[in-house]
């Protein structure tokens, strides 16, 4: 890793942290919040204050050993356990959900009565206000930063925020009205929400450990490729892209003319590699693979006077992101 990303890095780990020590901080305050007022919308805040807090120290263990540098046991690297303690983090998350709509079930059973709202009102209301704060920094550093522990931490604060906003106006509903039945429900609802933000969570975490593709990447990189591309390169094709955390791993074959000298070929390659490297905002390994051009390629190769030709140039094929993954060389039928 080079020094201005371990830079990146322990700044990310600090920020992380500081987080954590919040999370301890604003979970006590609506601890106290819910004791005075014994509401059940009070009480699904405070429980996914836990989750924040359980989720921001994993994330700052994540952080911790996505930052090791590659050994024997790990070649490409420790990032990939981001996503698995963001898959724990939106797990936590729903199970806080389904904690909070049983809560509030029994509570309508039991027509449990709340008081003292207005002090709860006024803890809650300050605790939303620096949850989106942080929430909001969080969001912004993981996208700058590509940190998926930070990006899944920005966002469940930044919905914390939403579920407390909608505590703050149920308890000024139910203070008003004294409907106090309301303060269950609106619980409820805020479970059932919180459940959907966790799966959100969970199934992003998962597509990152199962390797999906990444559509928008795959399509930048193709139109990169495609309007930089040079007449040497005949074929670029069978590309994949892994991500370790912050980090990407690409592997790709290219096809160059098969009289190229060694040299000459590994020029070609690292012409591709340097186009793509400079314009990502991430730390790339790249992994090519030259392929030597077939009778067949003469077909899309663009060459002019070529001293080997066997057949006419008949089709340009135009580098899509369907283009550039497909797993085979091209011919003038695809």
């Amino acid at each position: 890793m080079t020094p201005n990303g371990q830079k990146i890095e322990k700044q990310n780990f600090k920020f992380q942290r500081n987080v954590a020590i919040a999370g301890i901080v604003l979970f006590i305050a609506k601890l106290i919040a819910w004791r005075l007022t014994n509401s059940d919308a009070v009480f699904s805040d405070a429980m996914e204050s836990i989750v924040n807090i359980i989720a921001a120290f994993m994330g700052l263990y994540s952080l911790y050993v996505a930052a090791k540098p590659k050994d024997e046991d790990h070649p490409y690297g420790h990032g990939k356990v981001e996503f698995i303690t963001s898959g724990v983090e939106g797990t936590l998350i729903i199970f806080a959900g389904i904690v909070i709509i049983v809560q509030a079930v029994n509570s309508l059973l039991s027509q449990n009565v709340p008081s003292k709202l207005d002090w709860g009102m006024a803890i809650v209301a300050a605790t939303a206000v620096i949850n989106y704060v942080m929430g909001y920094i969080s969001l912004q550093k993981g996208l700058k930063e590509k940190s998926l522990v930070l990006q899944s931490s920005g966002k469940h604060l930044m919905s914390d925020t939403i579920t407390t906003g909608g505590v703050v106006i149920s308890l000024i509903i139910v203070y008003i009205t004294k409907l106090f039945w309301l303060d269950a429900v609106v619980a409820i609802l805020f479970g059932s929400y919180i459940i959907v933000v966790g799966y959100k969570i969970v199934r992003k975490s998962l597509s990152g450990i199962m390797d999906e593709q990444d559509l928008d990447l795959v399509e930048k990189i193709a139109k990169i490729l495609e309007n930089n591309r040079e007449i040497d390169w005949i074929d670029i094709h069978n590309m994949k892209i892994q991500q370790f955390g912050a980090n990407l791993h690409i592997d790709a074959h290219i096809t160059l003319p098969y009289y190229y000298s060694l040299r000459e070929a590994h020029q070609e390659m690292e012409k591709v590699i340097i186009l793509l490297a400079k314009n990502s905002n991430r730390q790339v390994e790249f992994n090519f693979h030259m392929d030597d051009c077939k009778p067949k390629s003469c077909e899309i190769c663009q060459i002019q006077n070529c001293p080997v030709r066997e057949f006419p140039f008949l089709k340009r094929i135009e580098w899509t992101s369907q283009a550039i993954t497909q797993a085979d060389k091209h011919d003038r039928n695809n």
